[in-house]
């Protein structure tokens, strides 16, 4: 009989291990196309035996703690390809932006109201007189100061735009370290409890990816299961049951948004994530074009101003500005405008008689002069939108190659820890296999000791 009973307690042990593994693996099937799923692995081990004796009799199977099966080396480095995504894929968005209103191709930018600007002195020349072509002269400089304009504020509007999604990005991270932070403390529950937090760590492992497309950062396991974060910078951002909030404060300098933590600006150190990227092109890029911008349009006002005052205008007087004079070429492009509004002004001749018209074709001549810090206005233009699409250039390489480590690191990820449905399928027969044949083992010990006590009673 006590042969028996501890054969049925072996059987009984067998079936709850057994159906322990089904759920596992059922549980790995459902989840096969669940984002940042761990795979859990079932862990079997055999019950310490018992001595009878000189004998030793096995005592069955038990179900020890489920693991789930991840690599920390690879979701690091995969936090670490998804920051330099994130940064990239911001960047771009301002850049590509920036490109087209530079696209010439599609209608956009300055060369078209360049060329007609100097187009107008040069169909002036063969005839001074004419008020028409004067009048085109004028209507042609007020367009291209309008381009000038436009171009500058949309700038001014994209940065603008730029420093709002700065924002946006910082209380983001701060929602996602904050349940970083809640979800150490769910894991050190559980590892201290001695059961599996893989559920929890799942959900930390997606949030932190998260977290490293918006910000670069660095992570280190500080024991029980929690995950110490900070920025690439050192700033801190969580740490066990604590999170850090970043916070944002006007720069009344720029009038945008800088980035603090614990009262420190730490904006010039964030270069990784979508944050780093919005103030790399918002404090970087778009401030470079601009400068470009109103570097030529104050050259472009200044030599036409210098040559129009030593010229004559209709009526035999000096020239005056044409332009209005910037006093400096900071914001020379959105300040741009044409001063005269009488076409007689436009000062075409060169010695002061009426027929002259020697000094409309100096002034169509500025075109072909170095008078852009070196370099003429239509190659000064020319390199600057060349430098704009060199750069999205750049990004876009650089992003195809981030995107082919990404998908690298991920395919290794799902080799480590991703679900294969024919190796779980495998596994459930043989569980289930085990499972019914432990039961046939309960049966027959079932049967074998309802004989025996009949036996029992009938003796």
């Amino acid at each position: 009989m006590g042969s028996l009973f501890g054969t049925l307690s072996i059987a009984l042990g067998a079936l709850q291990a057994d159906r322990g593994a089904i759920e596992v693996t059922s549980n790995n099937i459902a989840n096969v196309n669940t984002a940042g799923y761990s795979r859990e692995q079932v862990n079997l081990s055999e019950n310490p035996p018992v001595q009878v004796g000189n004998l030793l009799f096995g005592t069955g199977v038990s179900l020890g703690q489920t693991t789930s099966v991840r690599s920390n080396l690879l979701e690091v480095q995969l936090d670490q390809a998804n920051t330099s995504s994130g940064q990239l894929n911001s960047f771009l968005g301002a850049m590509n932006q920036v490109q087209t209103l530079f696209n010439e191709t599609a209608g956009s930018g300055l060369q078209t109201p360049l060329s007609a600007f100097y187009d107008s002195l040069t169909q002036l020349t063969p005839d001074p007189t004419n008020s028409a072509y004067r009048q085109g002269v004028v209507t042609a400089g007020q367009n291209l100061a309008t381009a000038f304009q436009q171009d500058s504020s949309n700038l001014k509007t994209l940065q603008s735009n730029t420093d709002l999604s700065v924002v946006q990005s910082v209380t983001q991270i701060n929602q996602l370290t904050q349940q970083i932070a809640g979800l150490n403390v769910q894991i050190s529950n559980q590892v201290s409890l001695g059961q599996d937090a893989g559920s929890f760590q799942d959900q930390r492992t997606q949030l932190v990816r998260q977290l490293s497309g918006l910000v670069g950062i660095s992570e280190t396991q500080a024991g029980n299961g929690s995950l110490t974060i900070a920025t690439t910078s050192g700033a801190a951002l969580v740490d066990g049951s604590q999170s850090f909030a970043l916070t944002t404060q006007i720069n009344p300098n720029t009038t945008y948004h800088d980035v603090y933590s614990n009262g420190t600006d730490i904006t010039s150190n964030i270069t990784g994530g979508s944050l780093g990227g919005q103030i790399q092109a918002r404090d970087q890029a778009i401030p470079g074009v601009l400068n470009q911008l109103d570097t030529l349009a104050y050259n472009i006002e200044t030599a036409v101003n210098t040559q129009s005052k030593a010229g004559f205008d209709a009526k035999g007087n000096a020239g005056v500005n044409f332009f209005t004079q910037p006093t400096s070429a900071p914001s020379a492009a959105s300040t741009i405008a044409v001063a005269i509004s009488d076409p007689n002004l436009v000062a075409a001749s060169s010695d002061g008689s009426v027929g002259s018209s020697g000094n409309a074709q100096a002034l169509a001549n500025l075109q072909n002069q170095a008078n852009v810090s070196g370099q003429t206005p239509y190659n000064y233009y020319s390199n600057m939108v060349f430098q704009i699409g060199n750069q999205v250039s750049q990004a876009k390489n650089e992003q195809t190659a981030v995107g082919l480590v990404q998908q690298q690191l991920t395919d290794q990820r799902g080799a480590i820890s991703g679900v294969n449905l024919d190796e779980e399928a495998v596994k459930l027969i043989q569980f289930q296999s085990a499972y019914q044949a432990s039961a046939n083992v309960v049966n027959v010990i079932n049967t074998l000791l309802t004989a025996t006590i009949n036996m029992s009673v009938a003796g």
